[in-house]
């Protein structure tokens, strides 16, 4: 400004200071809308980064990493996460230091001291090189803040000066205005002395113009610069009303408010409306962003009560007595499912997260080191069965073409025995090794069949008694005695056939199917139960095979499978029955039907144990 341009009269330039108070005093009043979030931690939503697991040698080198960087480069949410995964191992490690202790007899659990690591003393060490860097930092910006303090108190008390001396008003405003201009580009001051230094600021300004003789067009143009300026900032607030991450807007939001602030007043006509539309705008960024953290607390508190009852569900499951690979699969099959149950919650609040974290993982590690023991176990147990049978076979072959029947046979029937006392092998040798040790016992049978058939003519005549019983079998059938003479009848006629020896081979099939068509009849007549009947039917094949040790084992062994298959299938309903809640809808039913499958496979297990003892007294 040129001092022979027009100057304003007292009154005017006194009515346009009244005109700029309330904008220049608006900032006491504006950044309490963006102060609202000022306490607020700020989590940026973007998806969390995938961090592998790492040893421990791995986190100290990626702390050293860190300690070599300047502290503005030094991430805090990184170096908390390299902290946690570090003492997550080193408690793992403290954990079976305990537990090694405990183990042995005689150490008294409360003496127990974890061993000293040296890993953790470097570890501690490189977290304090960091933390003496950020303390350097955080040092270094609470000077600088300190400094721009004294650098606007000083641009303030220069003001005052300047609006003290009234006569030199008109000559010194250019030099207010540059001061006006630093003391804009000064950036932040501590906050406790912000809304101080600002009313300050403010009001040394006012007392100027309070004494200042402007120009009314240098006014109405900087009014009107102003005006634009600001109309560019409502517009740029209503943007971010259509912005989806909140976390970005609320950002942006700040930035709008900093650079309000450092722009002059507007016409009075139009002050409260303009500021009115920009605070109505960043009520609402503001309220999305409030609802954004609710909402998420409220999902963390979820997902929080769905990990916890999932840490309950699988430690409610007793893996300490389990001692087939049915039942460990069956098992594994529990925990894998909680495991993908896991992987499809959230995060729950960082304390809550990491604790729940260590307790589920903590169970699972323990569920499959036992595993691992129990295969490890069963692994030598197995080859150990292996190696017993091999020689079984071994030992069979070598007798297989033996014609000292009776010793030999004698001496297969006491290895046939002995085979049943040993106990499973790996799978994929199973088959393998029974056929061999069944294949040698069988050609020595053979043989000695072959030299038997002398018994041919006592099988004929086998058959014709059998045919006898059948007749009179259905001489009891057509008649209609009381029903107890016929059930005894039935019996002792049961008992004489079973009593018979072998038949003819080639008539073996035919007279037992006879036999068995005319027993049904007399079961179905007189409505005898249906289980007792195939036990019977069960001892009668029995009495077919006769002395035949090959074939009795040969059957033992497949009732010895089916046993195993629906003990499994037993203990499976039974580890299912605990997961069935009372409170769904079809749980009654569900469960009744288990209970009926659970009662045949008992009735079914009772059946097979009294068949394979019925088996072993014939051998």
């Amino acid at each position: 400004m040129e001092l022979n341009d027009p100057i304003l009269t007292p009154e005017e330039a006194k009515e346009t200071l009244n005109q700029e108070l309330p904008v220049e005093n608006a900032p006491a009043e504006e950044p309490a809308v963006a102060a609202e979030a000022e306490n607020v931690e700020v989590e940026t939503p973007s998806a969390p980064v995938a961090h592998r697991a790492l040893s421990k040698p791995e986190i100290i080198e990626e702390v050293r990493r860190l300690s070599q960087l300047e502290a503005a480069d030094i991430q805090p949410d990184e170096v908390a996460r390299l902290k946690q995964q570090f003492y997550s191992l080193r408690n793992d490690e403290v954990r079976a230091e305990r537990e090694a202790y405990e183990a042995v007899e005689g150490n008294d659990p409360q003496a127990f001291a974890p061993q000293a690591d040296p890993d953790e003393e470097t570890f501690k060490e490189l977290l304090g090189v960091i933390k003496e860097k950020k303390a350097a930092q955080r040092a270094a910006i609470e000077a600088e803040l300190q400094a721009n303090l004294d650098r606007k108190k000083e641009i303030i008390d220069k003001l005052v000066a300047m609006s003290a001396d009234a006569d030199n008003v008109n000559r010194v405003f250019p030099e207010v205005r540059e001061l006006q201009a630093a003391f804009k580009e000064i950036g932040d001051v501590p906050q406790q002395f912000s809304s101080e230094v600002w009313k300050n600021y403010q009001d040394a300004v006012e007392k100027f113009y309070d004494q200042l003789k402007i120009n009314k067009e240098l006014r109405d143009y900087d009014f009107k610069k102003n005006l634009a300026e600001k109309e560019a900032l409502v517009a740029e607030a209503e943007k971010l009303q259509a912005e989806e991450d909140v976390i970005v807007a609320f950002k942006r939001l700040q930035e709008l408010h900093d650079q309000w602030r450092a722009i002059g007043p507007v016409p009075k006509e139009v002050r409260e409306q303009i500021w009115g539309r920009f605070k109505e705008l960043s009520s609402e960024v503001n309220k999305r962003y409030q609802d954004f953290f609710i909402e998420r607390k409220a999902k963390e508190r979820e997902n929080e009560e769905a990990k916890t009852a999932i840490c309950e569900r699988v430690e409610a499951l007793d893996f300490s007595s389990l001692g087939t690979y049915a039942a460990w699969d069956a098992m594994t099959k529990e925990f894998i499912a909680a495991q993908a149950d896991w992987k499809k919650l959230g995060y729950a609040s960082r304390k809550a997260n990491t604790e729940l974290f260590a307790r589920f993982r903590g169970v699972c590690d323990k569920f499959f080191a036992a595993k691992a023991e129990f295969f490890k176990q069963m692994k030598d147990v197995l080859a150990t069965n292996l190696e017993r049978k091999i020689s079984l076979c071994e030992r069979a072959e070598a007798l297989k073409d033996s014609t000292d029947w009776r010793a030999t046979a004698d001496e297969l029937t006491r290895m046939q025995k002995e085979w049943k006392t040993i106990g499973a092998v790996a799978k994929k040798y199973s088959d393998q090794v029974w056929h061999r040790f069944l294949a040698a016992c069988d050609y020595f049978f053979e043989q000695k069949k072959k030299n038997n058939s002398g018994t041919r003519r006592n099988e004929r005549a086998n058959l014709e008694q059998k045919q006898e019983i059948i007749e009179k079998l259905k001489a009891l059938e057509a008649d209609t005695p009381e029903r107890d003479v016929a059930i005894k009848t039935l019996k002792d006629l049961q008992a004489e056939w079973q009593s018979v020896g072998h038949v003819p081979f080639a008539e073996k099939d035919a007279i037992y199917d006879a036999y068995r068509a005319v027993v049904n009849k007399i079961y179905s007549k007189w409505d005898i139960a249906r289980r007792d009947s195939r036990m019977e039917s069960f001892e009668s094949s029995l009495s077919e095979m006769g002395g035949d040790t090959n074939r009795l084992y040969r059957e033992r062994e497949r009732l010895l499978r089916a046993y195993e298959q629906r003990r499994g299938e037993l203990q499976t309903y039974e580890n299912n029955m605990g997961f069935l809640s009372a409170r769904s809808k079809n749980a009654d039913s569900m469960l009744r039907d288990m209970q009926r499958r659970m009662q045949r496979l008992k009735d079914d297990l009772a059946e097979l144990e009294a068949k394979i003892k019925t088996i072993d007294s014939k051998l």
